[in-house]
């Protein structure tokens, strides 16, 4: 609506800076809260951190503040009258649609726009009452929803007087403290769609500033009224944060903004802002939109290294860093932090060893780089769990995998195959060691008590090695699994300290085991007396190798019966005994066991989600993105062979295709970046068509015969991929 006018309107905000600061200067002489409120306009540190430190293993999350903060707020002023309703706004705009005359409007939105009271006048529900609580911003939301929907289909002179009046607003509102009026305007605003023009940004910048610069009570009602918010507008705002910080990073026009030096705040207060509609949206369950819609992926083009460092060394300080704000960093950016991250971790542990050997006066062996494993097939779980118990000092190196009797060398491939089938085992039922639930089709810890969980521990390496040589698997935990395994993210100093034990909720055993979810949700539900009807007390039973045992929720809970005042608190208490203490000791093995390996800050940076999808990949597969991303080599996408490749690949089952994948890459699983970051090749094999084809897994390279005829290669295919277990030479 505005890219009509965008350079007169550019033109006719262009003092805007210059106005602030004669304004800050003016109030800055006199002895006000302002200087508390407004920050230096020079430097971004002047700016309060509205996040908690994450290297204190929190998240920006509202749920750490109380219900309500008692703060003190200044009285609010008397608002105008203002008596014009929906209808008769509607009726207003059609009339000057149909005669042309938009007077009337354009003294609606130049009064409304005017100033943070003007705004209230218009859009509170009832001016009379205070809505101080976090519960009802007393917005009238549909009639907001209605005067912005209408906004970009108005005359330039119209919008260019709701910014001039936004311009006004935001100059008076530097003088003294904030009202919920003030924060009302705040959230209004924010909602405006003239700020997803660029010609708009000076003033949407200043406005980001001033809410930035809130006090923590402030961002506290904020956040809860955002999510008050409809998911269209609320996403709405979303994505005008990110663009506006992607522009500001990767301007089309840079002569559209200001100097990046003169504006060094801007990124920090958007960014800021964008945390605050983050919290809000963890604050639903479902959330209001999905996390991954606060991903910037203009992100994964900067130096995240440098960031990542940065944010190391000065953590949560005056100097910003995206780290700080982990919502926003895509899982791929992550992914390649943690890469990295782990690389140098590698390169430092071999000069060490480099280093130790010949201070030692002893000639140094390449082997001695590398975390080596050596394993036989028909032992393979002994021998690995070995290998890694004896080398628990190398797990930090870059993993080789050598199987005894085979003449294939390990560039990538090996490995690949080794976690596969090591997981395959190890989660065997018949192994004991994890519990397999069909209903949810995942796997979960065995509360069977045994003498030594130095097995969990192990397991939980070897997950660890997995995303420290970026190897996905096909392992099959719940989300709170991964809760868990970030609770703490980085491992205590204080070994007493208790370890994977996370809030867990009946939601999360919905997922883990859905039959008794639902029971226990029928319970809580039940409208009889539960007491005489259930006749349960404080106490569970399972059986352990034939033995039915029983425990205790809480002390004497064999002699507490569960009535319909106490059900809550007996299902929470459940809850956390089938998913925390019943397996306690068995996860806490497991916790230990991959953080020896993946003892990262980057951890971090990590939801638990994102975890799963570093450990697990993606299950979904895409061929059809495969074969637009696959390169050739001695044939063209064009030819014969190819065309039939891809007509009898495309058809194959979900199981065959994961058969061709595994055989291809070493792997059924996608990884994080999709089927583009495999790199995969089809090259052609100079070799008779009565040969199978033949596969390089450690460059995900697939050797294609040019078969003649389409019946033949998806014979020969099914067979080479139905008998791909074990290596060799050609």
């Amino acid at each position: 609506g505005l890219e009509g006018g965008a350079k007169n309107q550019f033109s006719t905000f262009s003092n805007f800076i210059t106005t602030i600061n004669q304004k800050k200067e003016g109030i800055g002489n006199r002895n006000s809260p302002t200087q508390l409120v407004i920050p230096n306009i020079k430097n971004v540190r002047d700016l309060p951190p509205i996040c908690l430190d994450v290297r204190q293993k929190q998240r920006m999350s509202i749920d750490t503040l109380p219900q309500e903060l008692k703060a003190q707020f200044p009285p609010e002023p008397s608002l105008p009258i203002r008596t014009k309703t929906v209808e008769d706004f509607q009726d207003d705009v059609e009339k000057s649609k149909a005669s042309g005359d938009w007077k009337a409007v354009h003294s609606f939105y130049s009064t409304t726009f005017d100033s943070f009271l003007e705004i209230n006048a218009a859009f509170k529900k009832d001016t009379s009452s205070p809505f101080n609580t976090v519960e009802d911003s007393g917005i009238d939301a549909k009639f907001v929803n209605v005067v912005y929907d209408a906004l970009l289909n108005t005359p330039q002179d119209v919008q260019k007087s709701v910014l001039k009046g936004i311009i006004n607003g935001l100059l008076q509102e530097w003088t003294g403290p904030r009202t919920k009026d003030d924060l009302r305007a705040y959230c209004i605003l924010l909602q405006n769609p003239q700020f997803s023009n660029t010609s708009t940004y000076v003033i949407y910048a200043h406005l980001l500033r001033q809410i930035a610069a809130l006090t923590e009570a402030d961002h506290h009602f904020l956040v809860h009224w955002s999510k008050k918010i409809s998911q269209k507008r609320f996403k709405q705002v979303v994505d005008r944060l990110l663009q506006f910080i992607s522009l500001r990073l990767f301007p089309a026009k840079p002569e559209e903004f200001p100097p990046m030096v003169k504006c060094t705040w801007w990124i920090p207060s958007a960014t800021k802002v964008l945390a605050l509609f983050n919290a809000a949206n963890s604050l639903i369950s479902p959330p209001i939109i999905s996390y991954t819609d606060f991903y910037n992926s203009t992100l994964d083009h900067i130096d995240l290294m440098e960031e990542y460092h940065n944010w190391q060394c000065y953590g949560n300080s005056h100097r910003f860093s995206f780290c700080q704000y982990p919502f926003i960093i895509s899982i791929a950016a992550k992914k390649v932090i943690i890469q990295r991250d782990s690389e140098q971790q590698m390169i430092s542990i071999a000069r060490q060893s480099l280093v130790d050997k010949v201070s030692r006066r002893q000639k140094p062996d390449m082997n001695m780089l590398f975390l080596n494993v050596k394993v036989r097939r028909t032992h393979l779980v002994s021998d690995s769990l070995d290998e890694l118990a004896r080398k628990r000092a190398d797990l930090k190196k870059k993993l080789k995998v050598t199987f005894v009797g085979e003449a294939g060398l390990d560039m990538g491939g090996l490995t690949k195959e080794w976690f596969l089938l090591l997981i395959r085992q190890i989660f065997h039922p018949d192994y004991g060691m994890f519990t397999y639930h069909k209903d949810s089709h995942c796997h979960w810890f065995s509360s069977f008590k045994c003498d030594n969980y130095s097995e969990f521990r192990l397991v939980g390496a070897l997950m660890g090695l997995a995303v420290y040589n970026s190897i996905t698997l096909d392992i099959r935990f719940p989300p709170c699994c991964y809760k868990k395994l970030l609770s703490p993210p980085i491992v205590p100093c204080d070994h007493n300290t208790l370890v994977g034990i996370c809030d867990v909720t009946l939601d999360d055993l919905f997922q883990v085991m859905p039959e008794l979810a639902h029971g226990l949700s029928e319970l809580l539900s039940y409208e009889g007396n539960v007491e005489e009807d259930f006749y349960s007390t404080f106490q569970v039973f399972q059986e352990e190798f034939g033995v039915i045992k029983s425990y205790h929720l809480k002390p004497n809970g064999d002699k507490i019966p569960v009535t319909n005042q106490n059900r809550k608190e007996y299902v929470q208490l459940y809850v956390d005994f089938l998913l925390n203490k019943s397996i306690y000791k068995q996860f806490a093995a497991f916790y230990y066991g991959f953080h020896s390996v993946c003892a990262s800050y980057a951890l971090l940076l990590l939801r638990p989600e994102e975890v799963e999808i570093l450990v697990c990949g993606s299950p979904d597969l895409d061929m059809s993105a495969l074969q637009r991303s696959t390169q050739y080599e001695g044939y063209q996408k064009t030819d014969l062979t190819i065309r039939y490749f891809w007509e009898v690949v495309l058809g194959f089952s979900l199981d065959l295709q994961k058969k061709l994948l595994h055989f291809a890459t070493g792997s059924d699983r996608v990884p994080v970046g999709g089927m583009a970051d495999l790199n995969f090749k089809i090259s052609k094999s100079e070799t008779s068509t009565n040969w199978l084809p033949v596969a390089h897994t450690c460059f995900n390279q697939l050797c294609l015969p040019p078969y003649k005829n389409k019946t033949e290669l998806k014979q020969k295919l099914i067979i080479g991929i139905s008998n791909a277990e074990g290596f060799g030479l050609e």
